[in-house]
């Protein structure tokens, strides 16, 4: 008996009846079996991969200090550091559909997390800043390639379930930047107290989820290129640039990450400088991140049952502009209602996996949209933090850098509820001809 699995999305279908196996067959897995191993082995991927998309940042938020006396890095250095991110996410984030179409998406995934092992092994051991910069800068390669993917992943695999799996990844994400944030100084202080030790340690979570990818691959479960994509009748042939949708999710994509950003890089400092202590501070930001944890399975599944994604855009937004206008006002008395309010409106991120998904119609579709939302909504959201930084050092407090990231928060809503209309880029090629 014959199984041919040439593409993943095939791999996962029921498998249709076959005539009775012969004697040299009765010793192969069944259809069936190789159907629920492999959506195992695709929902374990999902999982481990999403787990260290940003442990390779957050591990290094927590230790900088220690790593630049260490290595003698100058402020400038520092800041770039702080900068590299979400730059090599848009850079290189442009190169995963061109390595999906040759190699598969799986193949590149694969690929993407033994990067970000590698790098996270070999960081730790540079002697310098350049070596430093370079390891990091390899680790960030890997998510690069993988955060434009998984959501292809996941429309590839379970296409009638993009809106469950996407909050189980994003679920998955939200764990993995709050651990390794809460989590790497106790490690580094449980292991000696060395900083190399605590950013060494996450590569062992980043070697494992190589594990499945690989044996995704060895089953022929995930090597196909994109599946049902690469026909030419199936992705619109005008550029994805000329698709008003794809320019809003990008717009959307890129300021919720400029809110995240400063977010995470700000908030602590804010809440200090209105007298809370360094430690409070610290639990605020974990509690701000570990909101994401629980919603980020919860809104991807109601946005999946909507046909029109604008209410739940709002709402997240006015959450932000809340919670910022609460920091401006009262920002110790109302500390942990500020950190709650910030936490549900950063999760603006899985709402814009999902829309990612559900604004094309095929895998290729996906591939194309994810490169381009994610690539240049890295880039809108590079020069953000940067600006709050200046703007906090040259206004002497935080009244003008808190206006504006709740001024960031109109465009924010606006971007996304043009992108959570209920259309396609297929269907705005289908309008221009």
């Amino acid at each position: 008996m014959m199984v041919h699995m040439s593409d993943e999305t095939r791999t996962l279908r029921p498998a249709r009846a076959a005539a009775p196996p012969s004697q040299d067959s009765a010793a192969r897995p069944a259809p069936g079996a190789r159907t629920v191993w492999a959506t195992r082995l695709v929902v374990a991927g999902i999982v481990l991969a999403a787990l260290n998309l940003r442990p390779a940042v957050t591990s290094l938020g927590a230790l900088l200090e220690e790593a630049r006396v260490d290595l003698h890095m100058s402020g400038t250095v520092t800041g770039l550091l702080t900068s590299v991110p979400a730059l090599c996410f848009a850079v290189f984030g442009t190169t995963a559909p061109r390595l999906a179409r040759r190699f598969g998406p799986a193949a590149v995934v694969c690929a993407g997390m033994a990067a970000i092992t590698a790098g996270l092994v070999i960081r730790p051991l540079a002697g310098g800043a350049a070596g430093f910069l370079a390891a990091t800068a390899l680790a960030l390669v890997g998510i690069a390639v993988s955060n434009v993917l998984m959501p292809v992943i996941v429309k590839n695999y379970f296409p009638d379930r993009v809106g469950p799996m996407t909050g189980v990844y994003s679920m998955a994400l939200a764990a993995g930047t709050s651990l390794a944030a809460a989590a790497t100084v106790p490690m580094t202080s449980a292991l000696g107290g060395s900083w190399r030790t605590g950013l060494a340690v996450w590569a062992v979570l980043a070697a494992a989820a190589v594990l499945p990818w690989l044996g995704l691959l060895r089953g022929r479960a995930g090597s196909a290129a994109v599946p049902a994509a690469g026909r030419r009748g199936d992705t619109p042939a005008a550029p994805i640039t000329r698709s008003p949708t794809a320019w809003a999710l990008a717009c959307f994509f890129g300021l919720q990450a400029t809110g995240a950003y400063i977010t995470m890089g700000w908030m602590p400092q804010i809440f200090r400088d209105a007298g809370v202590s360094a430690s409070t501070a610290g639990v605020l930001l974990a509690v701000t991140m570990a909101m994401g944890i629980p919603l980020a399975f919860v809104i991807p599944r109601l946005a999946a049952r909507m046909r029109n994604q604008g209410p739940i855009v709002v709402a997240l937004g006015l959450c932000g502009v809340t919670g910022y206008l609460g920091l401006f006002l009262a920002p110790a008395a109302g500390a942990w209602a500020w950190a709650l309010l910030l936490g549900v409106s950063n999760c603006a991120f899985p709402l814009a996996l999902t829309m990612i998904g559900m604004r094309s119609r095929t895998g290729a579709g996906v591939v194309r949209l994810s490169a381009f939302a994610q690539s240049a909504g890295y880039l809108i959201s590079i020069p953000g933090p940067l600006l709050v930084g200046v703007l906090y050092q040259h206004s002497g407090g935080w009244t003008v850098p808190l206006l504006l990231m709740a001024g960031l928060l109109v465009p924010q809503m606006a971007a996304g509820v043009l992108a959570g209309r209920d259309r396609t880029i297929e269907d705005e090629k289908r309008m221009r001809d």
